[in-house]
């Protein structure tokens, strides 16, 4: 499915040019401006279990910067049934269990993004916060939402743009952390086949992300990394495939990317001021038009310039609605040309039993 989705948005125009290009390389193991001293740098992570979190807080601790990770449920790390793992399929306990066993980390427990005490505990003593979580996949559900979504903790108001204000006023308050990095995603085309499936099938997901990227331009006391990645995943970047960035939001054609890639451009981008107050599109193009690595790509990098769209919920959900009638419309026909006739079909034999 996710090869489909590529397929389809790789048609969409590029409007801006992007920065530079990357052949397909290694991490560097030093991620923070290549210093193996970076005891005055401290990161808050969250979406510490997630993929793309848990792959930031490796990076992190490898460069020996101290990490302080959000995460929800105690780890006992001397309970012997919980096997300690970062695998793509380990859960959460296993995954948190790895964590808090790395020297660099700190497991803070706390209730989610939207507890302000949580976050608060959290960001202290801190320079700055990778901002990696994002709301669970809710399929189907979601075409059926609560009737009053500011009560639901789990959906995508609460997690994309409540979460995103309460670590924002979290930051403020401590009076150390200076730079909020946010992974995002192409939000501002809101009839694009993928927007409109996100927001059908993930409460609007697409549509609070991008009110969370407002919340984070509109705050003046606080400088913000915007990141819009590609379709994340472990693999499946062709060899041929280089890093690419495009700031102020530049349009490229949407392509896979992997977590370690993106986790990358998140850690890295701490250290280059430039990139403070900017919005980053990062993809994958042909080789010969990027960088062996993101430190390049993110030395040309420009703050944000131009006018971003103040208000765009009203289009995404115009968008959903579009989408939704066109499914309904869609089943409608399947049922009338495929289910129909077979329950007759189906009906018709029974009789024929009968009459016999």
């Amino acid at each position: 499915m996710k090869a489909l989705f590529v397929a389809l948005l790789s048609l969409a125009p590029i409007s801006n040019a992007f920065v530079g290009p990357s052949r397909r390389v290694p991490i560097p193991p030093l991620a923070m401006a290549g210093s193996s001293d970076n005891s005055a740098q401290k990161v808050a992570v969250t979406g510490t279990t997630g993929r793309l979190g848990r792959q930031a807080i490796l990076q992190l601790d490898k460069a020996n910067v101290p990490v302080k990770a959000l995460i929800r449920k105690p780890v006992d790390i001397a309970d012997k049934s919980i096997a300690p793992s970062i695998a793509k399929d380990a859960t959460g306990a296993q995954v948190a269990a790895y964590l808090a066993a790395l020297p660099n980390v700190e497991l803070v427990l706390g209730d989610d993004i939207t507890d302000k005490a949580s976050l608060e505990a959290l960001v202290k003593d801190c320079t700055a916060v990778l901002a990696l979580h994002g709301p669970r996949p809710t399929g189907l559900k979601s075409l059926c939402p609560p009737l009053n979504p500011e009560s639901d903790p789990s959906h995508a108001r609460s997690i994309n743009y409540v979460g995103v204000q309460h670590l924002i006023d979290a930051c403020i308050k401590s009076k150390t952390c200076k730079r909020i990095v946010r992974v995002t995603g192409k939000g501002e085309a809101p009839y694009s086949f993928f927007s409109i499936l996100i927001n059908m099938l993930g409460s609007m997901a697409k549509a609070w992300n991008y009110e969370g990227e407002q919340l984070l331009r509109n705050c003046k006391d606080i400088s913000y990394t915007i990141v819009r990645p590609g379709v994340m995943g472990p693999e499946g970047v062709p060899r041929s495939k280089v890093l690419a960035l495009s700031d102020n939001g530049g349009d490229m054609p949407v392509t896979a990317v992997r977590y370690v890639d993106i986790a990358s451009l998140c850690v890295q981008s701490i250290d280059y001021d430039n990139c403070a107050r900017s919005t980053l599109t990062a993809m994958n193009v042909e080789e010969g038009e990027g960088e062996e690595t993101y430190a390049p790509l993110l030395a040309k990098v420009e703050p944000d310039s131009r006018e971003f769209p103040a208000n765009l919920m009203s289009e995404h959900k115009k968008g959903a609605r579009l989408g939704a009638t066109v499914l309904v419309g869609f089943l409608a026909i399947l049922a009338k040309a495929v289910v129909i006739p077979l329950g007759n079909l189906i009906v018709g034999g029974i009789m024929g039993v009968l009459k016999k």
